[in-house]
C-alpha cells in the first residue's frame, strides 16, 4: 500500500459508535414521552367512558379527551367531564348561572323556552328521588344532564355542579368498540 493510501485511511473521520447513537435515541424517546406525560397531566385529559348515559354521542368503551378548561366558562351544549362520588362522569350543560330550569310534562325548560335538544331521544323527566322544580343555577355552578335521559344520573338527582368540580371541555371521542 502506498503512502498516500495509508494517509487517507488515517484521517477518514472515526464512524460513531453504536451505543451512543443507541443511548441518543433512548433520550430523544425519553424526552418525547416527558412531553406528553406533561401535556396530558395538565392540559389534557383522557378517560375511558365506561356507561351508556351519554348514548349516541358517547358510547360505553370510548376514549374521551378532554381540555383541563379550568378557567373558562362553559356554554350550553358543552360536554364536560366531571367527577361526582369518585368516579368521573362526562355530561352536557343545559343551562348555567342565574338561567331558571323546569322539567315539565312537557319536557326541558330553561328559561321559560321549552327545549328542542339536537340527538337527544327521549323526554327529560324528572326523578322521584331527585332535586326539585323549578331551580335556579347559582352562581360558578352549571346544570348538566346526560344524553340518554332515561339512565343518566346526572343534575335532577344531584343538583347543579360547580364550575370547580368539572376537570375539563370534552374536545374528541375516539370510539373502540367494533374496531
Amino acid at each position: 500500500m502506498s503512502y498516500k493510501n495509508e494517509e487517507h485511511l488515517q484521517s477518514a473521520p472515526q464512524s460513531p459508535s453504536v451505543w451512543r447513537d443507541l443511548l441518543f435515541l433512548l433520550m430523544k424517546i425519553g424526552a418525547i414521552a416527558l412531553v406528553f406525560m406533561l401535556l396530558f397531566t395538565f392540559l389534557f385529559g383522557i378517560i375511558r367512558y365506561a356507561e351508556p348515559s351519554m348514548a349516541p354521542a358517547i358510547k360505553d368503551g370510548d376514549l374521551v379527551i378532554f381540555y383541563r378548561s379550568i378557567e373558562s366558562g362553559y356554554q350550553s351544549r358543552d360536554a364536560v367531564v366531571l367527577e361526582v362520588d369518585g368516579k368521573k362522569q362526562v355530561r352536557r350543560v343545559v343551562a348555567t348561572a342565574g338561567d331558571h330550569v323546569d322539567i315539565t310534562e312537557d319536557g326541558l325548560v330553561i328559561n321559560g323556552a321549552l327545549q328542542q335538544e339536537q340527538d337527544i331521544y327521549q323526554k327529560t323527566e324528572q326523578f322521584v328521588e331527585g332535586v326539585s322544580f323549578p331551580l335556579i343555577v347559582p352562581e360558578g355552578q352549571v346544570f348538566v344532564l346526560g344524553d340518554d335521559r332515561a339512565s343518566a344520573k346526572d343534575s335532577r338527582i344531584y343538583g347543579s355542579v360547580w364550575i370547580s368540580d368539572i376537570e375539563g371541555s370534552v374536545m374528541t371521542v375516539i370510539r373502540r368498540r367494533n374496531i
